[in-house]
């Protein structure tokens, strides 16, 4: 045996040192290169990314949760009711003025859409005030009417 054939018996073990801290081994969980391996960045939260992604639109952008009220007009009025009769969403929906909404009967909405010349008397129904003034100018009448925003009772 000579000196140049002599191994140690334990050889000394290199240790990496890429990635250092932690019990991750070499790149400590970081990956490979990139702006999360390197060390001293901030990254910018992710709840503002999400706001700047939405966009911006001026004005209020959501529909409204009051249910818009169905409209008729007085000229349908004339054509299907007689003197003295009751105006009510009942009546509207069974002359088919009206179809009920999500099985209920909605809001009406009486317009001044046409002439009235009948003598009508309407009832749980809302109404604009030239519609108003003309039944009261043909000689009818408005009982128990409700403003604007207010639902019917349901039978």
């Amino acid at each position: 045996m000579r000196l140049h054939q002599i191994k140690k018996q334990h050889p000394n073990k290199k240790r990496t040192r890429i990635g250092r801290g932690g019990k991750r081994g070499k790149t400590s969980g970081r990956g490979h290169k990139g702006q999360n391996a390197r060390a001293g960045t901030s990254k910018r939260p992710e709840m503002r990314d999400i706001i700047k992604k939405l966009p911006k639109r001026r004005g209020y952008r959501f529909k409204s949760i009051q249910e818009k009220p169905l409209v008729v007009g007085l000229a349908a009025l004339e054509k299907n009711f007689a003197n003295a009769d009751n105006v009510n969403p009942k009546e509207l929906l069974s002359k088919s003025l009206i179809q009920k909404k999500k099985g209920k009967l909605p809001v009406v909405k009486i317009l001044a859409n046409g002439k009235i010349s009948k003598k009508i008397i309407v009832s749980g129904c809302q109404f604009s005030q030239t519609a108003k003034k003309k039944i009261e100018e043909a000689g009818g009448k408005i009982d128990a009417c409700l403003p604007a925003g207010r639902k019917p009772i349901s039978p």
